[in-house]
C-alpha cells in the first residue's frame, strides 16, 4: 500500500480546530512508558498507562515508579492525586477512552540478530479492536526503536485490517522517537535536545505538535522512515563517540598525556568537532591533513603496542567510499569518463590526497579515458613540491601527475559533451547548471548536487 509522504511545509496547510488537551494512552510501562506517563500528565493531559504486567499497572495506579528514576515517583504520585493518571491492563478500552496512543512496547533482539516484532504485533491487534469500536480520529504514536519501515509495514497493516479503517483518513500514525537518558529522563523530557515527529498526515502532525508545544514549540517534522532511522543513527553515533574517546585514552596513557585534558579541549570546539560539519554523507575525506594524520596516529599506536580498531578502520572505510564511485562508473560501461572537481574540496587547488584522484587512477588502469574540469585547477597549477606527499601518500596523484594536465579542459561543457559518464565531486552552481544543460549524460554524484534531483536527469549518488 502506498502512503502519501509528509513534508514540514504541509503542516501549515491543514490545521485542525483547537480543542482541549488530548487524552493519551501509553502502551508499555517500562522505562520510556513510565516516564512518558508521568511527564505527559505533568503537562495537563489525562493519561492512561497500559501494561500486561499487573505489578506495573498497580504501581503506576498508586503513583509509584516501577523503575529507579530521579523525581519519577513524585511526579506520578502528583498525577494520580490530581486525577490525571490511571493504569489498566485493558488496551482495547484505553484506546476507546483516549485520543492518542503512545506505543512503547518491548522490541528485543530476535534470534537472527534483528528486531523481534511480536509485542508490536500483539499490541497492534488489540489497539485495532479499540479503534474499530470507537468514533473519531485517533493517533497512534510509535516510540519503540525499530528498523526503518516497521511502523508502516508492520503496525499500520494490522491496524487497518482489524479495524476496517484507513490510515491518514480515519486515524493517524506517526513515529515519535524518544531521546531520554536514564537518570536525567525527567529533565530530558522537559528540555529535549530535539523533538522529532514523523507522520503521514497533517492532522496527526498538528495534534502531536500541540502535545509537545509546552516543552518544544519547534518540533522537527519529517517522514516516518526518516524519524525511525534517526533513532538508530543517534545511538550508533553515541556508541561511536564512546569508542572514539576510549581509543584516545588508550593512545594517550602510554604517551604520558592526560586524555581528559585533551578531550576537554576537544569538546570546546563547537564549530567543527561538535557540529554538523563533516556529518553529511558524501565523498571520501582527503587533503593535506586528515589522511596523513590518521596514518600517523595509527603508526604511533602501533609503535606503542596499542590496538585502536575504530581509528584503524577509518582508512578502510574511506577507501570503500572511493571504490563505490569506481564501481558505479564501471556499471555504466563508460569508456570516456569526465570529472568535475579535482581538488579535495571546492575553493582550493590543493590536490594532495584528493580522493577522486585515487578513483581516476584505478579507472585509468582499466583503460578508461579521463577528462576533467576544476574551477581552481588549470594546466598551470604547479605540481612541484608535492613529491613528499606522493611518496607514501597520494598514490593516485603520483600515478596521474605526468598526464594530469592533458586531461584538463577549460570549459565544463566540453567535458559534459565528450564524456560517456561524469563524476561530480564539487557541489557548485557551475556544475549544477552544466548537468542540467546536458540532461542525457549519466552522472555519478558523490557530493549531492541537488536536495531533490530533477526527474529528467540521469543522476545517481553513493549514499542517497
Amino acid at each position: 500500500m502506498e502512503y502519501r509522504k509528509f513534508s514540514p511545509q504541509d503542516a501549515e496547510i491543514v490545521v485542525p480546530t483547537p480543542r482541549q488537551k488530548s487524552s493519551i494512552s501509553v502502551v508499555g510501562l517500562g522505562y520510556v512508558g513510565a516516564v512518558s506517563t508521568a511527564c505527559l500528565a505533568s503537562l495537563g493531559h489525562r493519561v492512561v498507562g497500559v501494561d500486561l504486567d499487573q505489578t506495573k499497572v498497580d504501581q503506576i495506579g498508586r503513583g509509584q515508579s516501577p523503575i529507579h528514576e530521579d523525581q519519577l515517583t513524585e511526579i506520578l504520585s502528583a498525577g494520580v492525586e490530581g486525577g490525571l493518571i490511571s493504569a489498566t491492563d485493558d488496551l482495547r478500552q484505553a484506546v476507546i477512552d483516549t485520543d492518542v496512543t503512545f506505543v512503547s512496547v518491548g522490541t528485543p533482539t530476535a534470534a537472527d540478530g534483528g528486531c523481534d516484532y511480536n509485542f508490536i504485533k500483539l499490541a497492534s491487534d488489540v489497539m485495532a479492536q479499540g479503534l474499530r469500536d470507537k468514533e473519531g480520529f485517533h493517533v497512534f504514536a510509535m516510540r519503540c526503536s525499530i528498523p526503518p519501515g516497521t511502523t508502516m509495514k508492520v503496525m499500520a497493516p494490522i491496524l487497518e485490517a482489524v479495524s476496517g479503517k484507513v490510515v491518514g483518513r480515519d486515524f493517524g500514525i506517526c513515529f515519535n522517537p524518544e531521546f531520554l537518558r536514564e537518570g536525567v529522563a525527567i529533565d530530558d523530557f522537559h528540555n529535549p535536545p530535539k523533538t522529532v515527529i514523523g507522520t503521514t498526515d497533517f492532522a496527526t502532525a498538528e495534534i502531536m505538535r500541540r502535545i509537545y508545544a509546552p516543552v518544544d514549540d519547534k518540533p522537527i517534522l519529517t517522514t516516518i522512515e526518516v524519524a525511525e532511522t534517526i533513532k538508530y543513527v543517534d545511538n550508533v553515533w553515541h556508541a561511536t563517540k564512546v569508542c572514539f574517546a576510549n581509543e584516545v585514552g588508550r593512545l594517550c596513557k602510554p604517551l604520558g598525556v592526560d586524555s581528559h585534558a585533551v578531550m576537554d579541549i576537544f569538546t570546546q570546539d563547537q564549530k567543527l568537532n561538535l557540529s554538523a560539519y563533516y556529518l553529511k554523507p558524501g565523498f571520501a575525506y582527503g587533503g593535506s591533513c586528515l589522511p596523513k594524520e590518521v596514518r600517523a596516529v595509527q603508526h604511533v599506536a602501533s609503535s606503542l603496542g596499542v590496538d585502536l580498531p575504530m581509528i584503524g578502520a577509518l582508512e578502510q572505510s574511506n577507501t570503500e567510499q572511493i571504490q563505490q564511485a569506481v564501481e558505479m562508473v564501471q556499471k555504466t560501461g563508460a569508456k570516456r569518463v569526465g570529472i568535475l572537481g579535482l581538488a579535495f574540496k571546492p575553493g582550493t587547488d590543493d590536490l594532495r590526497e584528493s580522493p577522486i584522484l585515487e578513483a581516476m587512477a584505478t579507472l585509468q588502469q582499466q583503460g578508461v579515458e579521463l577528462l576533467a574540469h576544476d574551477e581552481a585547477v588549470t594546466k598551470d597549477t604547479p605540481l612541484d613540491g608535492l613529491a613528499s606527499y606522493t611518496k607514501y601518500g597520494s598514490q593516485g596523484l603520483a600515478r596521474l601527475a605526468e598526464g594530469l594536465s592533458d586531461m584538463l579542459r577549460e570549459d565544463v561543457d566540453t567535458v559534459m559533451a565528450e564524456a560517456d559518464v561524469v563524476i561530480v565531486c564539487h557541489a557548485n552552481d557551475t556544475y549544477r547548471e552544466a548537468v542540467q544543460r546536458h540532461k542525457d549524460v549519466p552522472v555519478v554524484d558523490v557530493v549531492r548536487l541537488f536536495d531533490a534531483a530533477p526527474q529528467d536527469l540521469a543522476i545517481n549518488g553513493i549514499g542517497w
